[in-house]
């Protein structure tokens, strides 16, 4: 059961669906013990992995590589650069980079007419609930809605999760 609420955007003044998260995030531990609990792997063993792949992935995806992680999707960095450009090739250079980020895309397979077919991490079909709080309820901390709008700020209703 995942959950939205109605946020305004401001840019054109309509409303659109925001998915919320609620409850607590889930913490490494958490998902070691899910995954140990699949499988026949024990959990401290899942967690020395969990901790681990944060560092080895980095290690890749700085030597110029992609990571993909069979059944999730691909990480890679990307970078911003400072709102100057420079006029020549060779004046481009690393001091015009402002910030790395870590791209998330999902492993997705296409039907023959190149339609998405399926997304990791996206089941088939996810039942949405109108995410009602009062604030009373949301200022204690028993209840977070936090959440967000696609990448790109769209209406929510599909594309990249992160």
């Amino acid at each position: 059961m995942a959950f939205y609420k109605a946020r305004l955007q401001k840019k054109s003044g309509l409303y659109y669906p925001q998915a919320v998260v609620v409850g607590k995030q889930v913490s490494t531990k958490q998902l070691g013990k899910a995954l140990s609990d699949r499988s026949t792997v024990t959990l401290s063993d899942t967690l020395a992995v969990l901790s681990e792949l944060g560092a080895v992935m980095s290690t890749f995806m700085a030597q110029g590589r992609s990571v993909s992680l069979e059944g999730l999707g691909s990480f890679r960095y990307t970078i911003n650069s400072q709102k100057q450009g420079v006029e020549t090739e060779e004046e481009v250079s690393p001091s015009q980079i402002k910030s790395i980020r870590v791209r998330f895309v999902p492993e997705m397979t296409r039907n023959a007419d190149k339609s998405v077919a399926t997304r990791s991490m996206q089941p088939e079909a996810v039942d949405w609930f109108l995410w009602a709080v009062d604030e009373k309820k949301a200022s204690d901390g028993s209840a977070d809605d936090e959440g967000g709008t696609d990448d790109d700020g769209g209406s929510g209703t599909g594309g990249n999760p992160l």
